[in-house]
């Protein structure tokens, strides 16, 4: 087997990568439920996995309002920004470069994954028509309270605190977490968007969130080191759009003027979307794979042009 391509370095944005494997985000749920802190678990499991070119962690929350599942991490206070920064320092020691996954879940969620006196927020008060695992088992996602104008103004701005706090935490990118039906993705669907306002109606405007929030992570860190995670057509929590090629493919056109590094784009053959083809199409910034490669396909993707890299994540926690 040939993996001449996947071995050779890659430049992302300000990133130099010393190959193009990827470690896929993968959310454990081994964070205290607490505090969201990640532990010394979390550095060793990141640390001994520092071969890969890039790794991007898992979906971590950047306000705590943005939490929908069980023990996962966040990145909304000083003691977060402490706790990540040896996961960081074992990783740049190890040789690795990790960036910090903004997942902001918005209606995916339950009380009981949360903490007390937080919110569950959403572009439209539509519950997803999906269950998701608590403590107590399994539970229907309760109707979100729909968000106002000072909401939005302010989850914007909390996407640029967690970005500053990452780079204090010694991240050395972010990824902006627009796939699975979370909550950029809800502001972009047509199903999850039901608003008349500026963030609603057109695709133009449902655009305009995860606009604000690109704008938001480049002052805080710059948009060199700023990546977007997409999944066309994926119908995971519940995430509903009319015309999905459509949809991202103007997402990808936003991706492309703002200039963001990567894309990360996850292939799923059944949605009848091939999101790698609509990512060349509309994106000529750094591509990232997430097609469950064996590594010979990754690299021959790679010669193909079809991609810059390959991300893995069973691959990474496999036991051989």
């Amino acid at each position: 087997m040939t993996i001449e391509q996947l071995l050779s370095p890659l430049q992302v944005g300000e990133l130099r990568l010393k190959n193009r494997v990827v470690m896929a985000p993968m959310t454990r749920s081994r964070a205290s439920q607490n505090d969201d802190c990640v532990s010394d678990i979390h550095e060793l499991y990141y640390a001994q996995r520092a071969n890969a070119g890039l790794i991007i962690t898992e979906g971590t929350h950047p306000t705590f309002d943005g939490k929908g599942y069980n023990r996962t991490p966040g990145i909304c206070n000083n003691a977060h920004v402490a706790a990540w920064s040896r996961v960081t320092d074992a990783v740049h020691e190890a040789g690795g470069l990790i960036a910090c996954q903004l997942m902001h879940c918005g209606r995916v969620g339950h009380p009981d994954n949360k903490a007390k006196g937080t919110r569950t927020l959403a572009p439209s008060a539509i519950a997803a028509r999906a269950e998701i695992f608590t403590a107590g088992g399994m539970k229907a996602m309760p109707t979100p309270e729909p968000m106002t104008a000072s909401d939005i103004e302010a989850v914007v701005s909390d996407y640029g605190r967690a970005a500053e706090r990452c780079l204090q935490a010694g991240f050395d990118g972010v990824e902006l977490h627009c796939a699975s039906g979370y909550l950029p993705g809800q502001f972009l669907a047509s199903g999850s968007n039901h608003r008349s306002d500026e963030y609603g109606g057109s695709l133009h405007n449902r655009l305009r969130f995860i606009e604000r929030v690109i704008e938001a992570l480049d002052s805080a860190i710059g948009v060199a080191r700023i990546g977007l995670r997409i999944s066309p057509g994926n119908p995971y929590n519940d995430h509903v759009d009319a015309n999905p090629e459509k949809t991202y493919g103007a997402l990808l056109d936003l991706a492309e003027l703002k200039g963001v590094a990567w894309i990360h784009a996850i292939r799923m053959p059944s949605t009848g979307i091939d999101s790698l083809a609509l990512s060349r199409a509309h994106y000529s910034g750094v591509l990232i794979g997430s097609d469950s490669y064996p590594a010979d396909e990754a690299d021959a993707s790679i010669a193909e042009g079809a991609v810059d890299a390959g991300s893995f994540g069973r691959l990474y926690i496999a036991n051989p």
